[in-house]
């Protein structure tokens, strides 16, 4: 089973995975740590990752990045209209308010969503994690903003099922590397609590994260964000400053061409980097647009004051997390900064003033996130054993539920019968369960939203449930216990919906009936209220009985009444045996979901088919591509060889004739074969090889020959030797078992002569007669005759004679064996019979 962990980011990815001595972030095929959030479309394939990064200047409006600012977000949200005007690739609304994104592919335009392009990205990195471990990935975990609403949750995981993948969770960001950070500390102490500041500067947000460590302990205290404020905002400080400087000194504008932008933006990107370690840095640029090079130069503190809007900002979710975490500057022990825009000096300093201390950068900034969610895999998955340790995240909203009250509610004027409840707190732990509890006598729905929604800007609502239909038996409003259930993921359901309904039954009075009670409350309902909040009960989630309900034991001990079972409904709860007896029924209600923009499994499963035929046409073209190169990497290296150590095992004809032919093909390969398909390609190559194949065969057996004809020769020469020997470790040895060895060493020896002598009047260029397999094969043929002679093992000495009296033997002659007649060498170690086994003592011949 797998255990990886992937971060991606909206600039780039990383891959983790755990292995048995600890994490490791996994190489691409380029070998480069971390891969680029890039998909290019081109007319006969996709290019992802570092691949679409190479081809973006070439292709910049097929090219689609920073597809973590589409994902789950409406095309009228003033965010996501902001970030369009600087990319280049075309994004309409779609029929259900959504982007949808354009790009040629295969010839045609054609749409993707957001989360079919993010199912293409984890597809890619599901790759790169397979091609490292050599093994099928499927069980991961994924890093995602603490800020993801609800909806892009449920992409996220879309997108994963897309690529094949089974996310064990989805876990903040900030909260993996806050277990990266803490889970190898063995200084943490056993009561009190450490504080530490987790402050995270991506591309394109900002995160900040309090975490309270102890031994074996994290727990989250808070969580905020700035959702544009990043590495990329500096970036686009430069980008606008030169992009006004060069339209003045060079009277071009760079916003009239998305090539020369992308060009842009990709040099400030590099002088962003320079200044956070030099005090100025130039800017040059060659042929940025109508044939212009263009030049630059800026220091620190001119840039510093350029993005003095956006450090301005970056205090405000420092102040936030610390009121929300109930600390103060002197609470936090630590300052951890991370990610890609943390290297910026400007923040720093801030951080330092605000903090009171220097932050620290103890963690790789760009893969603690990856590593994190690599840990967290290896905690839930049953394959590793990780050493214990707990990790209490909390959940950065406040859901809601509403729905419209009874009619009697409204009558009473309780605001247009609508009512609202917060279900699960801002800060509740996740996961964690809820019940709610509502009076109804029909069919209701419940809407799902967002208590607040001015730091998200994102729709209220997130989901709607119809819950029903059901008719109380009484009539009147029945008691409806609603689980909501907040997941792993963060993502919110109404898990299920029962209705309770008490019936006072007057019991058969018996005489002598004995009947236990039950201590459990009588749960009826009292006062006129509509609704009722509570933690789900745990217990009842494995399986126990709730509150006022008897498991079998208890109900078959109550039901007994003298020695004979009572008759009674298995959910009864029974209080008293001469009382009425109250029997709750619990009926399960049919729960319709309705999530707003999620997609439906078959959307999904259409939308995963369809990366499945995308990525075989990847996969065909690669290969199509090998083949050529093949062809091509054949024509020049047999044509290189010819002239060189090839040059004596060919004739001149021959050779003019096979250069002509392999011009001929790098002619067509350049013209009519440069777009032709694998099959053509395969039939290319293997029509030069059959031309170049008996050449290449000619200067092996030349090459090759020597060594194997000399250990022939070691062959014969070493059994020829021990056949001859007068060793007495061979004395043992028959002398015409010896004399076969002998013969077959003459007749090797004979045919290797001749062999050779027909081989040496043949020129270089001819067929060989005499070939490496024949010389392997004689040689082969030689041990396996002569090795069983040589190695004969010595026959084992007689053993002693027995003290025991032996049988005499009659005159005459010697007595015959069982078997029969038999040599010396068997009857001398053949063993004495036992005359007290014997019944008769063997008579003479």
């Amino acid at each position: 089973m797998s255990v990886v962990g992937f971060d991606f980011g909206n600039e780039s990815c990383v891959v983790a995975v755990a292995r048995q001595r600890g994490i490791d972030v996994v190489l691409n095929d380029e070998s480069k740590r971390e891969t680029p959030a890039v998909v290019c479309f081109g007319d006969k394939q996709r290019f992802i990752g570092t691949a679409g990064a190479a081809s973006a200047l070439m292709n910049p409006k097929n090219t689609i990045s920073q597809i973590k600012r589409l994902i789950g977000r409406q095309f009228s949200d003033p965010e996501l209209q902001r970030d369009l005007t600087s990319f280049p690739f075309t994004v309409t609304e779609g029929p259900d308010g959504f982007p949808l994104i354009h790009a040629r592919y295969l010839g045609e335009t054609k749409t993707f969503t957001p989360t079919q392009v993010l199912g293409m990205l984890l597809s890619n990195l599901k790759s790169i994690a397979s091609k490292n471990l050599n093994a099928a990935v499927v069980d991961c975990c994924i890093g995602i903003p603490v800020y993801f609403t609800d909806l892009q949750r449920r992409a996220v995981l879309d997108a994963a099922t897309i690529a094949g993948l089974h996310p064990l969770r989805l876990i903040h960001e900030t909260t993996a590397t806050a277990l990266a950070y803490g889970i190898y500390k063995t200084d943490l102490p056993e009561n009190d609590q450490i504080n530490v500041a987790f402050v995270d500067v991506g591309h394109s947000s900002l995160q900040v994260c309090i975490a309270a460590f102890k031994k074996a302990q994290l727990r989250i205290l808070a969580h905020s964000f700035d959702r544009c404020l990043g590495g990329r905002d500096f970036d686009e400080v430069l980008f606008q400053h030169f992009a006004a400087k060069f339209k003045e000194e060079y009277k071009i504008d760079v916003y009239q061409n998305a090539r020369a932008c992308l060009r842009l933006r990709t040099a400030c990107e590099k002088l962003k980097k320079v200044l956070s370690a030099n005090p100025e840095a130039p800017l040059n640029i060659e042929c940025l647009m109508e044939e212009k090079d263009v030049r630059g130069f800026i220091k620190r503190d001119e840039f510093e004051q350029l993005s003095l809007p956006i450090l301005e900002r970056v205090k405000k979710p420092l102040e936030k997390a610390l009121v929300e975490a109930g600390l103060t500057v002197e609470d936090i022990h630590a300052v951890e900064i991370v990610g890609s825009g943390s290297r910026v000096p400007a923040i720093c300093k801030i951080l330092t003033e605000f903090f009171g201390k220097e932050p620290r950068r103890t963690m790789n900034a760009s893969e603690c996130v990856a590593k994190g969610c690599a840990l967290q895999c290896a905690i839930l998955s049953p394959t590793f054993k990780v050493k214990e340790f707990q990790v209490n995240e909390n959940f950065p909203f406040s859901i809601s539920l509403s729905w419209k009250g009874a009619a009697a509610d409204t009558q009473n004027g309780a605001a247009d019968g609508q009512q609202t409840t917060i279900v699960i707190p801002k800060g509740s732990p996740i996961p964690c369960l809820k019940a709610v509890t509502i009076l109804r006598s029909g069919t209701l729905t419940v809407d799902v939203h967002y208590a607040d929604v001015s730091e998200l800007q994102a729709p209220a609502k997130i989901s709607s449930y119809t819950i029903g239909p059901f008719q109380s038996s009484t009539g009147d409003r029945a008691k409806l216990k609603v689980r909501v259930r907040l997941n792993l993921h963060g993502i919110v359901s109404i898990e299920s919906a029962m209705l309770l309904e008490e019936e006072v039954e007057v019991p058969i009075a018996k005489e002598n009936a004995k009947m236990e009670t039950d201590d459990a409350p009588n749960e009826t309902l009292t006062g006129k209220a509509d609704v009722n909040m509570q933690d789900a009960n745990p217990a009842a989630e494995n399986g126990a009985p709730e509150s006022g309900e008897k498991t079998s034991v208890e109900e078959k001990a109550s039901a007994e009444v003298n020695d004979k079972p009572l008759q009674m409904d298995t959910d009864a709860k029974v209080f008293q045996a001469d009382a009425p007896k109250i029997k709750v029924k619990k009926i399960n209600v049919p729960v319709a979901e309705l999530v707003y923009g999620g997609l439906s499994q078959e959307a999904v499963q259409k939308a995963a088919e369809k990366e499945f035929e995308m990525a075989l046409q990847d996969r065909v073209m690669e290969e199509t591509k090998d083949m050529k190169n093949a062809v091509e990497a054949y024509v020049y290296d047999m044509r290189n060889k010819l002239h060189d150590k090839y040059n004596e095992f060919v004739t001149p004809s021959e050779k003019e004739e096979f250069i002509a032919r392999l011009q001929e093909v790098e002619d067509w390969l350049y013209e009519d074969g440069e777009d032709e398909t694998k099959s053509v390609y395969v039939a290319k190559l293997k029509e030069l090889k059959t031309q170049g194949d008996p050449i290449e065969e000619r200067y092996r057996e030349h090459t090759d020959r020597g060594s194997i004809i000399n250990q022939l020769v070691y062959c014969i020469n070493s059994y020829r030797e021990a056949a001859a020997s007068n060793d007495s470790k061979f004395d043992h040895i028959d002398i015409s078992e010896k004399q076969k060895v002998l013969t077959a060493c003459v007749e090797a020896e004979n045919w290797l002569r001749e062999k050779q002598q027909q081989q040496d009047a043949l020129p270089k260029y001819a067929a060989p007669v005499l070939k490496t397999a024949d010389v392997t094969k004689k040689a082969e043929e030689l041990d396996r005759l002569c090795r069983p002679i040589m190695t004969k093992p010595k026959p084992a000495p007689p053993k002693p004679a027995s003290p025991e009296p032996q049988p005499q033997q009659p005159q005459g002659g010697e007595a015959p064996s069982p078997g029969g007649d038999t040599n010396d060498n068997e009857a001398q170690n053949a063993e004495p019979m036992d005359t007290e086994k014997s019944e008769t003592a063997p008579s003479a011949a």
